[in-house]
């Protein structure tokens, strides 16, 4: 965790006008500029209902507001993974702008992709200093001024050099490295796709589609193997790919794992995996009570980089709520060469 990234601790009631933070400096271990209120869970006036799942307070941005903290001790020319809880209040177009010197993406939060509200999304950056200014901005124009996301909490985790998972020539093809999964909350992590995220959250792995690809844990879900893996829970509009190193003209056989994630998505699924010139359907029926079947595909290098892409051409929602969205689970990628 960030100092004081669950925002548990508060602003002194003499600097606070309601819910209004007063001062730059008021809320413990962070820098605010415009209006950031420190809100509770649960009911609000006006018939709001703001939830907080990962604790009792947060942080609500209000039209051009940031709030931000300088993060020490870190290493210079290393990757970092912010993982934090962002959840939109209105029913209107919210954006969240992350950013540290240098770089920031524009994250859209509106589609809702937990049940309760909490989405939890990572963003990764490359450190340019031991000292990096983390900031979170709402740069949206609302009607209402104090529409704006709640920030309920916010880790960061050192990313680990990428190794190659034995005889397999897919880094980080179990997804074992990835960013912080907040222990005592199970909606896992969206991994934004690239064009708003130039370093990957999930080493290796390019989020290539539209919509966020999830990232599960073993404590909260049903994982083929190891203690993480990827939901496709967008259909169509996600897909996550990896290009690899090969040698034209040569065989390989790419195999892994498709399941669900034991959460309630049911139905006919699908992935479809794609490399060189070659494709191939796994069709899985799941009842979303986990289990899963693996798969595998010849194919043929055309050059000396071969990209990989999985996606899943069907859409999917929960048992108990038709508007949250799921999809199949993919794990355990290898690819090896044709002896």
């Amino acid at each position: 965790m960030l100092e004081n990234g669950d925002f548990e601790l508060g602003p002194k009631s003499s600097n606070l006008n309601k819910t209004v933070i007063i001062g730059k400096y008021s809320l413990p271990k962070w820098e605010i500029h415009g209006l950031v209120e420190y809100v509770s869970g649960g009911p609000q006036p006006r018939g709001f209902y703001f939830a907080i799942p990962r604790g009792a307070h947060a942080a609500r941005l209000g039209n051009e507001a940031t709030i931000s903290q300088y993060v020490r001790g870190l290493k210079p020319g290393t990757i970092y993974a912010l993982t934090f809880g962002a959840t939109r209040t209105c029913a209107q177009d919210e954006r969240l702008t992350v950013s540290v010197p240098g770089l920031s993406s524009e994250l859209p939060i509106q589609t809702l992709y937990s049940s309760d509200g909490g989405d939890t999304y990572a963003w990764a950056f490359n450190a340019t200093s031991e000292v990096v200014k983390v900031s979170f901005h709402n740069p949206g124009i609302q009607e209402d001024p104090t529409c704006g996301p709640l920030i309920d909490a916010v880790a960061i985790k050192e990313q680990l050099p990428l190794k190659y998972n034995k005889g397999s020539l897919v880094k980080n093809g179990d997804f074992e490295i990835g960013p912080h999964l907040f222990k005592n909350f199970s909606t896992g992590v969206l991994l934004p796709p690239k064009n708003e995220d130039l370093y990957s959250p999930l080493p290796g792995w390019i989020v290539e589609s539209l919509k966020p690809v999830k990232y599960i844990d073993s404590k909260h879900f049903y994982v083929p193997q190891g203690l993480a893996a990827i939901e496709l829970m967008g259909g169509r509009e996600t897909a996550i790919a990896q290009i690899i190193r090969t040698v034209t003209n040569r065989f390989y056989i790419l195999s892994f794992a498709v399941g669900d994630a034991r959460n309630g998505c049911h139905g006919s699924m699908m992935v479809e995996a794609f490399a060189a010139r070659q494709t191939v359907k796994v069709p899985f029926i799941s009842t979303g009570k986990g289990g899963y079947t693996r798969a595998s595909l010849k194919f043929q290098a055309i050059s000396n980089r071969t990209r990989i892409t999985f996606f899943s051409p069907f859409y999917h929602t929960t048992v108990e709520d038709y508007g949250h969205f799921c999809g199949p689970v993919l794990d355990d990628v290898r690819v090896v060469p044709l002896k």
